[in-house]
Parts: C-alpha cells; structure tokens; sequence
C-alpha cells in the first residue's frame, strides 16, 4: 500500500512539472468506445430503427468513417492495439485475459506488458489529467491495473461483464460486488462527466470503454421496453444517452472547440445486433466482425458531415491524437508504431489511406490483410459457434445473474440463421471491398497477381509475427471444457 501510494504521489508531481509547460491552446481528447457495438447499429450507419439521435448529431458535427478497423474481432486485443498503436503480436496480448478458465488458467496471469508504452502514459507525461471509465480488459492482476498504466482516475470492471466475479473498482479498490449491471451505464456517465468538470480549465485525456451492448445485455429502468425494439435496442439507446450526457457537458462548459472526440466499437457484434449487411460478427474476420464505425468531431476542425471511405485502423487513434495535441515527440521512438497519422482522412474529403495494407489477428496469428480495395484471407479459421440455440445469458451462481434486468432477453443464434455467421474462412480467399463489402463472391481466381501481391506483403509482415507454441496434447478435461465458448471469441 505504501509502495503504490507513493508511485501515485511521484507520478503526481511529475506530471504537475509538465503541466506548467502546457500552452493556452491545449487541446483535450476523449475516447469513447462500445463494446461489441455491430456496424449498423447506429442510425447514422443505417439502423432503421435505433434511435441515436447524440451519436448521429456527433457524426454531423464532425467526419465519419465507413472503412474503419479494429485490428482484431474480439475485445482485448482490440483494446491493446488502441492503447500502443501497435498490432497485438508486438505486445504478446493476442488472447482475453479471463478469471477462472478451468481449460486455460494462463489466462488469468496475461496482460500488457509494462514494456509497453500507453496512449495514458503519453498525455500524463504531457501534463495532462487522465481518467478511465469502463471495461479496461488489459489484465486484471494488480501489476496491470489501469493505474498503474496512465491513468490517474479509474473506475469501471476489469474484464468482460459476463467474466465472474463481476466486480466494480474505483481505483485500485472493489467498491461493489455484485454489481447491478443495469446501472453501470449511467453511472459512467456521471464520472465521466465529473471528471471533465473537475479538470475544465486544464487539459485532460477521458478514455470511455463502456459496457454495452456486450451480453449479458441490461438496461436502467429508463430505458428498459422503452425503445419499442428490444433489450439490444433499449442498450443502445442508453449507451448513445451516455454519449449525449458527455457532449451536454463540454457544451454547458464551453469546451467544444477544444475537444476532439472519438467515438468507436472494439469489435462486431454478437446475435441481436446489427453489421449493416457486412458478412460475419465478433469472432471472425469476415466484415462484421472487424470493420467498425468511427466518428470524430473537433468543432473548427473537422469540417461538418464529413464521410471518409478511405480504410484505417484502432492503430491509428495513438499517433492521431498525440500529433493533433501537438505532443507527437511523445510517440516512442525506440519501437515499431504500425498506426498512422489519420486527420486529413477526418478534415479532407480527396485525402487517401496512410495505410499500404491493414492487418487483422485471431489469436497469435495474422488472418487478413487489407490494401486498397482488396481483402486476402491468410489462415483457415472456422466460424465458431458461440452460442447453442437454447442457451440463456445468465450466470446460474447467484448473486450476479439476479442483479440484471431481464436477464432471459437475450438474442439467440436461432433467431439469425444463416444472416451473421457466415461460413468458415478459406486461406487464399479474395474479396473486392469496393463493390462486395458482403464479400459474397471470392474472385482470387480471376486476380492471381493480386493475390501474390498480398501474400508478398503479409509474409513481410509475418517475419515480425512470434511464432505460436505448439497447442497442448488434448485431454479429456480439456476436451470436456471447450463444449464452452473459449473466451477468446
């Protein structure tokens, strides 16, 4: 205890000396991101009937990205990638740190490395107050906590909510458990908010990794059956209300035109949300399960309504925001930063991709590579299948099932047949983005050089790849454990 009071206490002053260097002009950054949010979930990227009105609002103030990436279909690799701006393998969290997986307990010991620098520790190097507020999922054993990686405030769970023991931390401490799952929404929201009142007159860095529409799904009493949709409906509508409680703040504290704000999903999402169309969800890499909205807003900045086809990346947000801060010198220098510089794509609507080619993991491995308008499929990967048609997203040990409300509202694979999953991934497979985003009809056969060319590419980048270890010889437990979903997926 009193080592870490005294880290607090020293990373306090450090960044109080930087802070005297801040300019008048400063600019604060607040990233807001969904988890497992589809696509199309959004009515300003097609949902015809969720209502976003806060999100479509904050996309006609600013530039949206339709060909926008995570780097990985699923939560915590996605999440490292933003923190770094540097693909998963570099930083070795290629799986989701998870508590109590009888089948593989490494899980509960991973997470980012201290080797890693954060896109935290640059803007509290720079003077900058910095405050989490949501899932953090980078590992959840005490030497990866999120306060001890740049953040000077947090509070939020450290994993997925359906990963027990579901418990609430304000900083390093449990402060409820269980956890009444259907308030956590709108109490983020009142701490995001708090801390940008407590910190509007210097400049700040708010990170918002919320909750929903993650299952199990839930909703506050305000939004519960109010939507007329369903539950996933209801999740959206409060998690876009939380949105709107951060933007009424920075205009009621007149600190719009020096905010830039981003907004976007770590993944695609599970049965019951919505990929506008695109072929897959969480889980693989076909479209649904990688390509995510992105919109951005910096009144005065990024011209109003802007859209961008253009492809970039959750890699991209670290270089993006140290540079539009004016504190680039901050990006290390010392190792690969495979993100970009992507503000023309957010203020020039000729501007093009930073970007040769985008890659996209599952597990240890590359999967697809992105350049242009072409996708190659680099691995065979069969489509997991997450859910039986008759499961239910509750937790029958009590107490954390019962804190939710209507925990039996949950969308089932039998209600989507044949419309998300897709089929198992082909190595070699090719797609044209540009006139099949559905990536229906696989034309490597009639671009043999484009393939080639690919390949080339992805092979370069393999070299830089960690090999895998070889898996563990199959058991009878392990094969009684993984009827399960993996927690990977």
């Amino acid at each position: 205890m009193r080592f870490t009071t005294f880290l607090i206490f020293a990373s306090f002053i450090l960044a109080s000396a930087r802070a005297a260097d801040v300019p008048k002009d400063y600019l604060n950054v607040i990233i807001i991101l969904a988890d497992d949010l589809g696509y199309g979930d959004l009515h300003c990227y097609g949902h015809p009937t969720f209502k976003t009105p806060n999100l479509d609002r904050l996309a006609a103030e600013g530039a949206r990205l339709t060909d926008f990436y995570s780097t990985c279909p699923y939560c915590a690799p996605s999440r490292a990638s933003l923190m770094t701006g540097r693909y998963q393998f570099r930083s070795g969290l290629t799986a989701n740190p998870a508590p109590d997986v009888p089948n593989n307990p490494a899980l509960d010991k991973i997470g980012l490395p201290d080797s890693e620098i954060t896109l935290a520790q640059c803007f509290q190097r720079a003077g900058y107050a910095t405050c989490a507020v949501g899932k953090w999922h980078l590992g959840h054993q005490p030497q990866f906590f999120p306060t001890r990686r740049g953040f000077g405030e947090y509070l939020g769970i450290l994993y997925s909510n359906d990963m027990r023991p579901v418990r609430l931390f304000d900083g390093d401490m449990i402060v409820e458990y269980p956890v009444v799952q259907s308030t956590l929404e709108k109490r983020y929201a009142a701490r995001a908010c708090d801390f940008i009142k407590r910190h509007q007159n210097s400049p700040f860095f708010l990170y918002v990794p919320g909750v929903m529409p993650h299952k199990p799904l839930a909703a506050s009493e305000v939004f519960y059956k109010k939507t007329g949709t369903n539950l996933y409906g209801d999740a959206v509508a409060e998690l876009d209300w939380s949105v709107g409680q951060i933007l009424s703040t920075l205009h009621d504290l007149d600190l719009d035109d020096k905010t830039l704000v981003l907004f976007t999903s770590d993944n695609g999402p599970w049965y019951g949300g919505s990929t506008a169309g695109l072929r897959g969800m969480k889980g693989n890499a076909w479209e649904g399960g990688i390509r995510e909205p992105l919109i951005a807003r910096w009144p005065g900045h990024i011209p109003r309504g802007l859209v961008s086809h253009e492809p970039a990346a959750m890699i991209d947000l670290f270089p993006t925001t140290l540079t539009a801060t004016d504190h680039a010198d901050l990006i290390p220098a010392d190792r690969p930063i495979d993100g970009k510089v992507i503000m023309p794509l957010l203020t020039t609507e000729s501007a093009k991709s930073p970007h040769d080619a985008l890659f996209s993991m599952q597990g240890p491995r590359l999967t697809t590579i992105r350049s242009g308008p072409w996708k190659l499929f680099l691995q065979e990967r069969p489509n997991p299948r997450t859910m039986r048609p008759d499961e239910k997203w509750t937790d029958p040990r009590a107490p954390d099932g019962v804190t939710l409300v209507a925990p039996y509202e949950q969308a089932h694979p039998s209600q989507y047949p044949g419309v998300l999953t897709g089929d198992d991934t082909h190595a070699g497979s090719l797609f044209n983005l540009e006139i099949d985003a559905s990536e229906q009809h696989d034309v490597s056969k009639d671009h043999p050089d484009i393939v080639q060319r690919l390949q080339a590419i992805a092979d370069e980048m393999n070299k830089q790849v960690p090999q895998p270890a070889p898996p563990p010889a199959p058991n009878a437990k392990t094969k009684k454990a993984k009827a399960r979903p993996s927690p990977a997926e």
